[in-house]
């Protein structure tokens, strides 16, 4: 697998990471006799995989052409049902048995690990990027998906039970998946659920928010949760305003 710097961009990265997953789509395809297809929304059909062989030159300018622009969501489909003889399992697409495992292992370590800057370099060894002077609380949950789609700014705190995922799998023949952006200076509240999204610098959420699918992005100094529930006033002080009308 081709090594993904820390220094490029999320749109970057997406590419990498897409390009990656086409090649190995491309195989399975091969080996399974099955049309696999990649497409920029979550319902449409897409391009069959092997138009887009970035190993030839008619598929690497179909590459381009598919790249442009970046979408920050990709959908992958037509993978069979699971008890087709030729189904393809959609785990196989996005990693190597080997890393999966890897990752897998990591990020249940680093799930009871405390917020200290020792359980970051783990993140940042497995692949995600972390700032400086990020907090992420015990019980928060980084997806192993793909470490590299999920990046968090400096000054961030991830509050415990915090949900962080950046792809969903939508049933029997299909995934999608995008990046997770996470601006600096951002509160994100315990337990709250986070998809593919951007969100900007100075954000705060409060806790049990769910953020995805409903925002793709929060834009900085915003506040996101919910309407405060209503409150009955004791029947005391109800009788002393309604005598004072």
């Amino acid at each position: 697998m081709k090594h993904l710097t820390r220094e490029k961009t999320p749109k970057q990265v997406m590419r990498e990471v897409t390009e990656d997953m086409i090649l190995r789509a491309i195989k399975l395809a091969k080996k399974k006799g099955r049309t696999i297809y990649i497409s920029k929304s979550a319902k449409g059909k897409g391009v069959d995989v092997c138009t887009l062989d970035p190993r030839t030159p008619e598929g690497r300018k179909n590459l381009d052409v598919f790249f442009s622009p970046i979408n920050r969501v990709y959908t992958f489909s037509a993978l069979g049902a699971p008890e087709e003889p030729n189904a393809i399992n959609w785990r196989l697409i996005n990693l190597p048995s080997w890393r999966r495992i890897l990752v897998l292992l990591q990020v249940g370590v680093s799930f009871l690990m405390k917020g200290t800057p020792l359980k970051n370099k783990l993140y940042r060894w497995m692949g995600y990027t972390i700032g400086k002077n990020v907090e992420i609380m015990q019980m928060a949950w980084l997806d192993h998906f793909r470490p590299e789609l999920i990046f968090i700014g400096d000054n961030t705190l991830i509050g415990a039970f915090t949900r962080i995922t950046c792809h969903g799998y939508e049933g029997c023949d299909r995934f999608r998946y995008g990046p997770v952006e996470i601006g600096s200076n951002c509160t994100i509240g315990a337990g709250t659920g986070i998809g593919p999204i951007k969100i900007e610098d100075n954000v705060r959420t409060l806790p049990g928010t769910t953020l995805s699918p409903y925002l793709v992005r929060v834009r900085a100094g915003s506040v996101v949760g919910y309407n405060p529930p209503p409150v009955k006033l004791p029947e005391a002080d109800s009788k002393t305003t309604d005598d004072a009308h």
